[in-house]
């Protein structure tokens, strides 16, 4: 099992760790990791290898067929690290904080608009969330886009807490998307929080985030569309 460090500290950039396994596939296994493996709409995070006579570019991060472990895939015509190996791994940083940011700006966008989520998307430039939505009236782009700031701009707190998979069964108002659920068996479930105990947005989510709503930046909604029946998707950019 690779130790997500991701997960307890999204600002950690560089971290050392053991080769665990090549799968079959050429792709990577470590011990620990500070890459966010794609899923949830988040791309996986890029870097670099680095090990005692070699060097390997990270061109993405995955999850392996079983869904839990977490696999580094080297880019093109990469030479592997051996299996058994201590290695450094440092992250693409400014691609990674970026994700973080539009991830952040998401939540905030679910708070303003209350419907649920059928599905999303993260970039390093814009990201999008796509709503169960029938009547649009109210909703438009300048209205949205300065509510959005406005909530940047109060510098509200983004933190994390676990919960038992008991606890959110309890509390199924906290899950948002209607596609995706939360991650549940290992009798757990991590819980993003904005705002003082989460007064402005709290839902089980495992990407990574800022760590207060004014390093997000400003942000622009640039787009509303239809895209089905009762599906509205809203895109937000970063300015």
């Amino acid at each position: 099992m690779t130790e997500t460090i991701f997960r307890s500290d999204a600002y950690t950039r560089a971290c050392d760790a053991k080769v665990l396994a090549i799968n079959e596939r050429g792709g990577i296994v470590l011990d620990r990791t500070i890459c966010y493996a794609s899923a949830g709409g988040q791309p996986g995070d890029t870097g670099t290898l680095s090990w005692d006579g070699g060097t390997c570019p990270i061109a993405t991060t995955v999850y392996d067929a079983d869904k839990t472990t977490i696999v580094h895939v080297p880019a093109a015509g990469a030479t592997a690290p051996p299996v058994g190996a201590p290695v450094s791994l440092a992250l693409d940083w400014d691609t990674r904080h970026r994700h973080m940011r539009v991830h952040t700006a998401l939540h905030l966008l679910c708070a303003l608009v209350k419907w649920p989520v059928t599905g999303g998307q993260i970039g390093a430039e814009e990201g999008r969330l796509d709503f169960d939505i029938a009547d649009m009236t109210g909703i438009d782009k300048e209205t949205l886009t300065a509510a959005l700031n406005a909530l940047v701009e109060a510098d509200h707190p983004v933190t994390t807490r676990w919960i038992t998979d008991a606890e959110l069964e309890a509390a199924p108002h906290l899950v948002r998307t209607m596609s995706v659920k939360p991650p549940m068996g290992s009798g757990k479930v991590r819980l993003v929080a904005i705002g003082e105990d989460g007064s402005v947005d709290l839902q089980p989510c495992g990407g990574t985030h800022v760590a207060r709503t004014s390093e997000i930046g400003r942000l622009a909604v640039v787009k509303i569309e239809s895209k089905g029946k009762q599906n509205r998707r809203i895109r937000v950019a970063l300015v």
